[in-house]
């Protein structure tokens, strides 16, 4: 049986998760990744309320889905960042958000986080896919100068911030899928295995792949997922085309809004970016992930009920079994 392909549901939480669901199974998608925000998934509530939870997949189950992962990214970027601003209070729910006090928004976001690793168990998850924020990111530039102290600093905090979190997790057999990917504690290579180091490189903490983020920086995302093999926990698929040179687009974005052709890169529908999509689905063969592959569709320059079944289309000719699967089913048949 081919992997399942499943639709994140982050870039649709203006819909009712009902809608959503019901346009997935339309669609042909094997399940969703639920993302905890909209009235998707309320983590609180999944983590307390049996009938909240069975209701959650209940709708699943009327469209013939199912569910592998939920996501968690906005929480999780207020448990480390600094500062915390207008940007968090904007994203995070009010009862994260509170009075504003920076430390207290932090600690508030990692009970969310908490919450959200016991909502996953009560749905039968053992994965929830998310982003950490960070308090080194600020110094990305290197100017003012900064001292190997402060970025020392940075990893310790993401260290004191999250260890307790994945205790958590440990506790309610669920395991964090971390997506790397810029103004994150781990957002390339490097930062990656320092993030690793940083918690003891603990099972808890893995990985999501998500090449788009490594495209418009140069980095190769199919030899990353050989390296980081053991901790590849979740697989998102998403594109990114770049746009540089012609002498004036930038890989930083030039503060220029998505889909706007002076930026240096965009998210576009999975297929018509950079990512080598081929020997990404070879190396997944080879490392034997066997989970799902989840679209996020984020396309800004393409309407995303034609793009989200595009996608679905494009992966589905790759998300097969590896060889050695395949031809195991066809001995035992032919047997």
């Amino acid at each position: 049986m081919a992997r399942p392909v499943t639709l994140f549901t982050g870039q649709w939480a203006d819909l009712p998760f009902e809608e959503v669901a019901r346009l997935a199974a339309g669609w042909g998608y094997d399940g969703l990744e639920i993302a905890c925000w909209g009235d998707h998934l309320d983590v609180r509530r999944a983590a307390e309320d049996d009938a909240y939870a069975r209701s959650r997949l209940d709708i699943l189950e009327k469209n013939d889905l199912k569910v592998w992962a939920i996501s968690n990214h906005l929480a999780g970027q207020a448990v480390c960042d600094d500062p915390i601003d207008v940007r968090h209070r904007d994203i995070v729910p009010a009862r994260v958000w509170g009075d504003g006090d920076p430390e207290g928004v932090r600690a508030r976001a990692a009970e969310e986080m908490i919450a959200t690793a016991h909502a996953a168990a009560r749905l039968g998850v053992d994965t929830v896919v998310g982003i950490t924020g960070s308090a080194a990111w600020k110094y990305v530039a290197m100017f003012p100068p900064v001292t190997q102290e402060l970025v020392d600093a940075g990893y310790r905090d993401f260290a004191d911030r999250w260890n307790p979190i994945l205790d958590a997790f440990d506790a309610a057999g669920v395991r964090f899928a971390h997506e790397v990917h810029p103004s994150e504690i781990a957002y390339d290579y490097w930062t990656t295995v320092r993030a690793l180091d940083a918690i003891g490189r603990r099972p808890a903490f893995g990985l999501n792949w998500d090449p788009s983020h490594f495209v418009w920086q140069d980095l190769d995302p199919v030899g990353f997922m050989w390296d980081f093999r053991d901790r590849i926990y979740h697989v998102d698929c998403k594109d990114a085309k770049r746009r540089v040179g012609n002498g004036r687009n930038g890989r930083l974005g030039s503060h220029l809004p998505w889909a706007d052709p002076r930026r240096g890169w965009d998210f576009v529908s999975t297929g018509r970016g950079d990512v080598p999509w081929d020997d990404s689905f070879r190396m997944l063969n080879t490392i034997g992930y066997d989970g799902p592959i989840s679209v996020e569709w984020e396309d800004a320059g393409m309407d995303r009920l034609a793009g989200a079944p595009e996608a679905l289309a494009f992966v589905r000719r790759l998300a097969v079994d590896p060889p050695s699967a395949a031809f195991d089913a066809a001995f035992s048949s032919a047997g």
